[in-house]
């Protein structure tokens, strides 16, 4: 028991460092999952429902595409520098969910959609997960971007990528309404 003030305010202290350590800490190993979060989350703000729901369908669509690229044509992708590679392949991927977008935010653009905040969350981590699950798996990622090791828990393990990459679909079915 602390025998003066200054001994109380000095284990505050200490207990307010070590706990701002530890949310600091956690924050920058999920830094890129929060940032990925966010860009959907504003998005679906800004933007409305209807598009947002064209959004996460269209990050399947552009996969499905990428995915049936045929091998003569995938082979013409550069594979060295690793960053080149990277961004060649996430270019293409992310130009066919783009034309997959145009074409979705014309046909789902419906009034009648609802989405309350807590489906907005959901289906923003969702699609977080979604796009981090793909750079793991799909995606020469890891030869330009090593991970935390709290974010390769959670994405890197093959089991793990056909949850991600089934979670904002399941989301939309329940809470789109």
């Amino acid at each position: 028991m602390p025998t003066t003030a200054l001994d109380g305010l000095s284990q505050v202290n200490t207990i307010a460092t070590q706990s701002a350590l530890s949310a600091w800490s956690w924050g920058s190993d999920f830094l890129i999952v929060i940032i990925l979060f966010g860009v959907f989350f504003l998005f679906a703000r800004y933007v409305g429902r209807g598009p947002f729901v064209g959004l996460l369908v269209a990050l399947y669509a552009g996969y499905a595409t990428y995915a049936a690229i045929p091998a003569s044509y995938a082979a013409l992708l550069p594979t060295a520098p690793p960053i080149a590679a990277f961004f060649s392949h996430a270019g293409v991927y992310l130009g066919f969910t783009f034309i997959a977008y145009l074409i979705l935010r014309r046909i789902v653009v419906s009034d009648f959609l609802y989405i309350g905040l807590f489906g907005f969350i959901f289906l923003s981590f969702a699609g977080a997960g979604f796009l981090l699950a793909l750079a793991y798996h799909v995606f020469p990622t890891s030869a330009v971007y090593t991970f935390t090791p709290a974010v390769d828990a959670l994405f890197a393990p093959t089991q793990y990528f056909f949850w991600w990459f089934i979670a904002p679909i399941v989301g939309l079915f329940f809470l789109a309404r």
